[in-house]
């Protein structure tokens, strides 16, 4: 599973944006960042918004698009076979206590569900991708998340 952010505009909370980019129906004209990233045809399981709202785009049984070049456990385009779970943020603003709660509640599932995953496969984006990738940053508090999961 792999833990990574979004905001769209970046920095910026709330509205129709982030749903829009992962359903290729970006209005590059909404703002001048979209454009460089209007072409891009990218996905991911699901969506953690700030409130805690979930929005799932991809099944957790089939393939998104979220990971980019990447390799965990030696194995490369970790797109194949890992779970993508967006949290509305950045790097270094700190996440809600909403947002926490749901993703423990999500992975405690993810985990019951798919017995492979445990706390060693849960990985930020950064360590897929490092040099390329720095989510979901330093505001994630690693240990307040995986101290809270069952397993």
């Amino acid at each position: 599973m792999v833990i990574h952010n979004i905001s769209l505009p970046p920095g910026q909370f709330g509205g129709p944006y982030i749903c829009d980019f992962f359903t290729n129906c970006l209005d590059v004209g909404a703002d001048p960042y979209f454009e460089g990233i209007g072409s891009l045809k990218v996905s991911a399981h699901l969506l953690i918004r700030r409130d805690g709202e979930m929005v799932q785009f991809v099944s957790f049984d089939d393939r998104a698009w979220h990971a980019g070049q990447s390799t965990f456990a030696g194995a490369d385009n970790c797109n194949d076979f890992a779970i993508g779970i967006e949290l509305e943020g950045t790097d270094d603003m700190p996440y809600t206590d909403d947002q926490y709660r749901v993703l423990q509640d999500v992975t405690e599932a993810l985990m019951s569900r798919y017995p492979a995953l445990d706390k060693q496969r849960i990985v930020g984006h950064s360590d897929i991708a490092p040099g390329r990738k720095t989510d979901p940053g330093p505001a994630f508090d690693w240990p307040r998340y995986l101290n809270s999961l069952e397993a």
